[in-house]
């Protein structure tokens, strides 16, 4: 009974209905089609082991999970996202606010949670998104040539403005 309680809280992100139902169908009409249509029963077994793999990959993608905190977060930073923290630098932010900021990168793998969160309490004065290439998420100018929505805000109380940047790239 846990198990299914657990199961209960699963949430999809929005935008991965659409893929996950296409998904789903097509996976159906393939292994029905083997089932049906193959004397021998082994190719309709491994390819039924390999979309049900497959199918599972994509849940997880797109599984957007409540995040719940155990304290006030109105002073708090929060990640804005899943993954791994691989550069903390203070850099030249030259696009909006044209000074020194601290940058923290954080990258997602496959297996994290691809749904983005603001990182602070406060109100949001600006969002936009930038159109731009697809390179490998890794290289140095991932971060400033690929696409990207970027979001400026204020926290509650606080005398300075945060920037969350989120980027695409590629993962090979």
């Amino acid at each position: 009974m846990g198990r299914l309680k657990r199961l209960k809280k699963i949430r999809i992100h929005r935008e991965g209905t659409h893929t996950l139902a296409g998904s789903l169908v097509l996976i159906l009409a393939v292994n029905t089609a083997l089932y049906f249509g193959l004397e021998c029963k082994v190719p309709f077994y491994v390819v039924a082991v390999i979309s049900l793999i497959v199918y599972g990959i994509l849940v997880n993608f797109f599984r957007c999970p409540i995040r719940l905190f155990g304290q006030e977060t109105e002073k708090v930073v929060v990640a804005p996202a899943d993954g791994k923290i691989v550069v903390v630098e203070e850099v030249e932010e030259n696009e909006y606010f044209h000074d020194r900021r601290i940058m923290v990168s954080i990258f997602m793998s496959l297996v994290n949670v691809h749904a983005n969160w603001y990182p602070v309490d406060g109100t949001v004065k600006k969002v936009w998104h930038q159109n731009g290439k697809f390179m490998k998420a890794w290289l140095p100018k991932a971060s400033t040539d690929n696409e990207r929505s970027t979001t400026d805000s204020r926290s509650h109380g606080a005398p300075h403005r945060d920037l969350c940047r989120t980027g695409r790239g590629m993962l090979y």
